[in-house]
């Protein structure tokens, strides 16, 4: 459990920062080039799962052997896809069903889209320290 608090806390650092990535860049983005939300919101968390991907395949998940790099990576876009999904879903219904302003909106959207990262993440990316069922013992 130990462990799991761990990682989870490293995720935590690692998202916080591709949080600021994403923000920062949907708010320059939507409020100094007047792009539309949702496109700037697309284009801020796309860069922003770039960072994500290189800082937590490094530091917070451990490479499964069995895994190629380029397979870990489209299985990591795809998840990341989804979470744009979910967090595109959540701006939209947020600003446009709620009237709530989309800054706010996507701190919400954030924390939604996080849980399905670090879930999915952990299920599908993550060797982990012990062998995993149906997974050989040297994972």
């Amino acid at each position: 459990m130990k462990k799991l608090i761990a990682q989870f806390m490293k995720f935590g650092v690692v998202g916080v920062i591709a949080f600021v990535i994403d923000y920062g860049l949907l708010a320059l983005l939507t409020e100094v080039f007047s792009v539309n939300y949702l496109v700037s919101a697309t284009i801020s968390f796309t860069v922003s799962v770039i960072f994500n991907y290189v800082a937590s395949m490094r530091y917070v998940f451990t490479h499964k052997e069995d895994m190629s790099r380029r397979r870990e990576f489209v299985i990591f876009v795809i998840l990341s896809v989804i979470g744009l999904l979910i967090n595109n879903l959540c701006m939209w219904a947020g600003v446009e069903l709620f009237g709530i302003h989309y800054l706010i909106t996507k701190i919400v959207a954030t924390a939604i889209v996080m849980v399905w990262n670090f879930v999915t993440r952990k299920i599908f990316l993550d060797a982990g320290d012990a062998p995993q069922e149906g997974a050989s013992s040297h994972d």
